[in-house]
């Protein structure tokens, strides 16, 4: 790649890490291989939109692409710093004494730069840097990044690599590929390759720690006689008993339904109840709330009046 990645990403060069990484994520949701089969213009796209990143999102890559050091591609550049002090071809620093190390904190900062690091390869000894790491966004389904999963994720020269998705793994989190990166010359070692996960939201489930809540509607008179219901998890339904006289944002615990993630204990599944009435109220359920509001001498609200240090009485 030789496009300047500020430009691919839409960023400009002061931009914080974070842009950066705001600008990524949105270009690459939008790109997304998943979101338009087939279209090469589009995964061609994405392909560069995340070797853009590689090299931006990373803050020593930055540094180094922004020193010059590396090009868009990642590829090590000459260092001209190296030749200018010992050849002088650099006619702006004729003034500068020949040999000076300037540019660099220390010996092993000059060397570091123009080698990169050391490695062994036949018996003979000699410098060459690793592979480039790469960096990519991956969107998961909820339950996928609960209980785990296998996804394909594309590189940008086009091929792809399976990603085994641990169980519990959280929005945010970053999982590393050893050796999966930029391949390094001849018998160097491969870069490794670091794969952000996105969770996406689900219409039911919500995590908190390694807890599930959800929210279970219930009728009327399983409120209030009891009843054994169905209550979706994420390991799938369970029957759950509703206590007799249940109310409304009561919260009931499944022990171990949760998430379940290494060197942790199992979380828990907590269901919080909602009362539902029918969209229409029959004659019958009139009569039975008219006898039962005759009778009744419960307050919900009895508590708010005695600290609103109002008397109230209930509505009749």
């Amino acid at each position: 790649m030789t496009d300047d990645p500020y430009k691919v990403l839409g960023v400009s060069r002061d931009a914080t890490q974070a842009e950066i990484k705001k600008a990524y994520r949105k270009l690459a949701k939008s790109l997304h291989p998943d979101l338009s089969p087939g279209d090469k213009a589009k995964a061609a796209e994405f392909q560069r939109v995340g070797a853009a990143y590689d090299i931006i999102g990373d803050p020593g890559m930055r540094r180094r692409f922004d020193a010059g050091e590396i090009d868009a591609s990642g590829q090590e550049r000459p260092q001209r710093q190296y030749y200018r002090s010992y050849t002088g071809a650099d006619r702006e620093d004729r003034g500068r004494p020949a040999g000076g190390f300037g540019d660099y904190e220390d010996i092993s900062d000059l060397f570091g730069g123009i080698f990169g690091r050391r490695h062994t390869s036949g018996g003979t000894r000699g410098f060459a840097p690793r592979g480039a790491d790469l960096r990519y966004h991956l969107e998961v389904d909820f339950l996928d990044a609960a209980r785990g999963a296998k996804r394909t994720v594309p590189l940008p020269d086009g091929q792809t690599i399976e990603l085994t998705i641990p169980p519990g793994v959280r929005d945010g989190q970053t999982l590393r590929l050893r050796g999966k990166g930029r391949p390094g010359g001849g018998n160097i070692p491969a870069g490794d390759a670091y794969v952000e996960i996105g969770v996406r939201p689900h219409p039911l489930f919500a995590r908190i720690g390694n807890d599930i809540e959800i929210e279970l509607p219930v009728t009327f008179d399983e409120a209030v006689l009891g009843a054994r219901v169905e209550v979706p998890t994420i390991s799938g339904a369970v029957t759950l008993a509703l206590p007799k006289g249940s109310s409304s944002g009561r919260r009931l615990r499944l022990k171990g339904k949760g998430i379940t993630a290494a060197k942790a204990r199992p979380g828990d599944q907590f269901v919080r109840l909602r009362i539902v009435m029918p969209d229409q109220i029959t004659g019958d359920m009139e009569e039975l709330a008219k006898r039962w509001r005759e009778t009744a001498r419960h307050n919900p609200r009895e508590g708010l009046e005695r600290h609103s240090g109002s008397g109230g009485t209930r509505s009749g």
